[in-house]
Order: structure tokens, then C-alpha cells, then sequence
């Protein structure tokens, strides 16, 4: 077990539906069962799999979900996206069972807000629980040092749990096959009823090599065959299927700023590494400065997130190719973080030039293999 983030104890609230979301396999069973281990209180852990739950749930007869929940402290529904009417069930039980409190599971971001708008509307607290963090492996499991030395394989194999507790590169790209297979893409293409899969899959192939590139949907779409609005539509799955994010243009002032294209990462380099077959070391790539750019936009992304620092990302580009990797719009201030896998490697001292006159109101900082430690952390 490696420890999350998160104490569950300090997000428990009555009246709230307590929302534990993201992918399967990052392990968000695992740290409710570390809670309960723990806790006093007379809780009932239930599964989407147990089809009498499944009935009850469904049903909504307030009578029968009264005489379910009276004894108990706290109610814990995992994968609850799969359960008919959960949300109108668990608007009920909270109505009516005000010291209650509840706790789910949800591994699906394509109807949870479309669900959860209206029946638990202000009654719903979501925790994104991404994959394993820099963060959370220095806290509990590696010192720095460790961190460092594993570096590679973090660009090649990270995050998810049980890769990272495999032992071995044959053993982890098990794990990943196993991943990828039982639900990567099943899921995707059984909810959306995509029926071309071996379009979806170039779609994500044709990302992998542009990793880091700034694309515009336009030209994607014209590399794979399908109109603008289908390949939008599909980029949207796939980041709400927590496989891809898009990180937009950032523009306020200057005309020859490029504001059509987006930059898009992976929120797991394996799925990248998987679907183009490479999982060599890095001294046999072409790719490092690619993956090292993925990786430490994703791990700001998890600190901003779990912080709850609440900055905006964004990407800036102009015309003349003065450029910055990732930017930080926050309050009117911005904090603009240039990322090279080299320490030698400088900012370009024409963009410095332009971005600070053009934005006063900004600080500037460079994250190499040296600093990269602070950034994250």
C-alpha cells in the first residue's frame, strides 16, 4: 500500500455525498478500506456487484432505503456509476438520514456531472484520486535520491500502482496489458457505442507522436479521416475516459499570438509508451525531452489539483516561434515555467523579452533535471 493523499476523515461531511473519482486501478478501493480500518464508526461497504444492493438502490422506495441505512454511520457504495437512479436513491437517504454519511466510487467522467447536476446539486464533495504522485511517493515511500535514480523508469512506466510495485520491465509491461485490456479501451468504446475502433486507436497513435507539438483539430481530423466535429467529439471522450488532457493557447495582447491549437499530453506515459510500442531506455530514444514535459506538466497538474491552488494552465506560442511550455494564470499573475530535460539549456532570451513586456505582471522560471523536485512537490 502506498499512502494517498487524501485522509477521508477531513472530507466527510453530513448532507454531502463524498465522490471518489477517477480511473479504475489508481486504487480508490484501497484507500477507503485503509479509512475504515481505522475508523470507530459502524460503516457497510457495498459493491456494485451485489445485485440485492443493485435492486434496492434502484428502486428509490424511500421506506425499504430508511430501514437499509438507520444503523449505520457511514454508507459506502463502490463504483457507483454502474447502480440505475444512485443519485436519485442517495438524494433520498441524505434527505432523510441527516447524520449519515456517504462515500462512493465513480470511474466514469462521461455522465457523473450529467448525473449528479441536478439531484445532488450542493450536496456532492469530488476528490480526483489520480494515479501515484511524486509527492505522494516522497511522503511515504521514496527519499529523493530514489526518486531520481527511478527517473527513467518514470518517463517509460509511470503511474499506476501496481506498475509501479512491479518488480521487473517484463513484469510491468504484464501489468500494463493486463490494464490497457480489461478496460482502457472496452470501456470507451462499450459507452460511447463507438463502432470504429481502429479510428479511435490511429487517433491516439497520431497524438502519441506529437507529443508535446502543438496540433489543431483541423489537421488531426484530416490525418484520420473524419470531420472536424467527430474528431473534437472523440478528443473529448478520450480526456474524460482520463487517457489524454489538452492544455489551451493563453492569449491577452499580441495580434501574431497563435490561439487555434492545443497542446496534449497523457495523463499516463505507459498508455503512450503502449500504444507505439516503445518502451526502450532512454539513451535508445528520440523522445526524451517529450516525455520529460508530459511528466512534469501532469505531476503540477496532480500537486494544483490536490492543493487546491486553483490555477488555470495554458501553453503560449507566437508566430515568430518565441514560445513557453506551460503557464499558470492565477488572480491576474502569471507564472511562466520553461521545461528542459538539460540544465544547459536556456530560455530563449527574445522570448523572455517579449513575454515580460508584453505580461508585467509575471514571474519566469526554468525546471530542469536539477529543480524539478520544488516544481512538483
Amino acid at each position: 500500500m502506498i499512502k494517498r493523499f487524501y485522509d477521508l476523515e477531513k472530507y466527510l461531511e453530513k448532507w454531502k455525498v463524498l465522490i471518489i473519482f477517477w480511473a479504475r486501478q489508481v486504487w480508490k478501493t484501497s484507500l477507503i478500506k485503509d479509512f475504515l480500518s481505522k475508523t470507530k464508526e459502524k460503516y457497510l461497504f457495498e459493491t456494485w456487484e451485489n445485485f440485492i444492493i443493485q435492486e434496492l438502490l434502484s428502486s428509490c422506495n424511500l421506506k425499504r432505503l430508511n430501514e437499509f441505512v438507520e444503523w449505520l454511520d457511514i454508507l459506502i457504495i463502490d463504483e457507483a456509476q454502474v447502480v440505475k437512479n444512485i443519485w436519485r436513491a442517495l438524494k433520498l437517504i441524505i434527505d432523510h438520514n441527516p447524520n449519515l454519511k456517504i462515500i462512493t466510487t465513480w470511474s466514469s467522467a462521461f455522465d457523473l456531472w450529467q448525473k449528479t447536476q441536478e439531484p445532488l446539486t450542493w450536496r456532492k464533495k469530488v476528490l480526483d484520486l489520480f494515479p501515484i504522485s511524486q509527492k505522494e511517493l516522497l511522503e511515504d515511500w521514496k527519499t529523493k535520491f530514489e526518486l531520481r535514480k527511478n527517473l527513467e523508469d518514470f518517463l517509460i512506466f509511470w503511474s499506476y500502482p501496481e506498475i509501479i510495485l512491479a518488480e521487473s520491465k517484463k513484469e510491468k509491461q504484464g501489468k500494463i496489458k493486463e490494464i490497457a485490456e480489461s478496460y482502457l479501451f472496452k470501456d470507451i468504446l462499450i459507452l460511447e457505442k463507438i463502432k470504429k475502433s481502429i479510428i479511435l486507436f490511429n487517433l491516439l497513435k497520431l497524438i502519441s507522436f506529437q507529443l508535446w507539438q502543438e496540433v489543431s483539430v483541423n489537421e488531426l481530423a484530416q490525418k484520420v479521416w473524419l470531420d472536424t466535429k467527430t474528431t473534437d467529439k472523440y478528443l473529448d471522450i478520450l480526456e474524460k475516459a482520463f487517457i489524454i488532457k489538452r492544455l489551451y493557447w493563453f492569449s491577452r495582447n499580441l495580434r501574431n499570438e497563435i490561439t487555434k491549437k492545443v497542446k496534449i499530453y497523457f495523463y499516463d506515459l505507459w498508455i503512450r509508451n503502449a500504444i507505439i510500442s516503445q518502451f526502450n531506455p532512454l539513451n535508445l530514444r528520440n523522445d526524451v525531452w517529450a516525455l520529460w514535459e508530459n511528466f512534469l506538466v501532469m505531476e503540477r497538474f496532480k500537486k494544483i489539483k490536490y492543493e487546491e491552488i486553483y490555477r488555470d494552465l495554458y501553453f503560449w506560442r507566437t508566430y515568430e516561434w518565441n514560445e513557453i511550455d506551460l503557464l499558470e494564470d492565477w488572480e491576474w499573475k502569471i507564472f511562466w515555467y520553461e521545461i528542459k530535460w538539460w540544465e544547459k539549456w536556456k530560455i530563449k532570451k527574445n522570448t523572455e523579452k517579449i513575454f515580460l513586456e508584453t505580461y508585467k505582471n509575471s514571474s519566469i522560471k526554468l525546471i530542469n533535471q536539477e529543480n524539478f523536485f520544488e516544481f512538483v512537490f
